[in-house]
């Protein structure tokens, strides 16, 4: 049964969606960008014997906003996963992460990899790679938009149909299911309807970006096997040679590719998704590509 848990972390507050029981597998999820903790719902249950706790991380869903002004940085949301698994008793645990929740993870495992037992990937791996040449018009890039932020108005919704509707057709299209899911986790009530409670801040591009050479060592350095799913309709469609890429990374890190898009683990093929996580965590070997 689903219930839900808070975590109190030096004045910020997030929530989780938990499922299973305490003493099963442990299994931190962390979602996409702009996304919250129901992007699990379709595989929660599906997962065998775990205690999935799925994080809002922070800025999103019923979590807090972090303080400040300017953009949001991933490497606090490392500080994060293990502040929460400290609060759990998890001396070592498991990362199942989505889009920007699978590079928070993979960043994780190279921080702490004595703590992290094994690493499930869906549509995502590493950030995107800057040169460092690109550092002082990153940083330039950031503080204009951040000034330019408190500017902007709030996107208000009349009625909850027509949030659905509009994150249907984000970025990566979702089914209406899928878009309901995560709207009804993701709107906080206005005088005029509904606005999305999700951080505006997190729109804002990074200060700071990493580079080849920083995400290598984090790689290096992490030691639990990594499984990563991908949809052909998703980054391997996005990016022409996401596949080619692949092949730099450690013999550890299995790779499968099935139909589907972005966010394939809340829609029809979620079973399938759940099954090959289920027997990953279980310590078994997957055909690669």
């Amino acid at each position: 049964m689903k219930r839900e848990q808070r975590f109190e972390l030096d004045g910020l507050s997030l929530n989780a969606q938990v499922w299973g029981e305490a003493g099963a597998r442990p299994v931190l999820a962390l979602h996409g960008w702009l996304d919250n903790s129901a992007s699990f719902d379709a595989l929660a249950q599906q997962l065998g014997e775990v205690q999935l706790v799925a994080l809002d991380l922070a800025g999103h869903g019923r979590s807090d906003h972090r303080l400040g002004v300017g953009p949001y940085s991933i490497w606090d949301d490392v500080g994060d996963v293990f502040a929460v698994a400290d609060q759990l008793g998890w001396s070592s645990f498991n990362l199942l992460g989505h889009s920007r929740g699978g590079i928070i993870g993979m960043l994780a495992a190279g921080t702490f990899p004595e703590r992290i037992q094994a690493l499930g990937l869906v549509e995502a791996l590493w950030p995107e790679v800057h040169q460092v040449s690109d550092a002082p018009r990153q940083l330039a890039r950031a503080i204009l938009e951040t000034r330019a932020l408190s500017q902007k108005k709030l996107t208000v919704y009349g009625d909850l149909e027509r949030a659905i509707r509009a994150r249907e057709k984000g970025m990566f299209p979702l089914s209406h299911g899928a878009a309901r899911l995560l709207t009804e986790r993701g709107l906080k009530p206005v005088a005029e309807g509904y606005s999305w409670s999700s951080d505006p801040r997190l729109l804002l591009p990074s200060a700071v970006k990493f580079t080849e050479a920083h995400l290598e060592a984090f790689l290096a350095r992490s030691t639990a096997p990594m499984c990563l799913i991908l949809g052909r309709s998703g980054i391997p469609k996005l990016f022409e040679h996401y596949q080619d890429a692949l092949q730099r990374f450690p013999e550890r890190l299995q790779w499968l590719e099935m139909p589907g898009g972005h966010h394939l683990h809340m829609e029809e093929q979620a079973p399938l998704v759940a099954t090959c996580l289920q027997r990953f965590f279980a310590g078994e070997t997957l055909t690669v590509g």
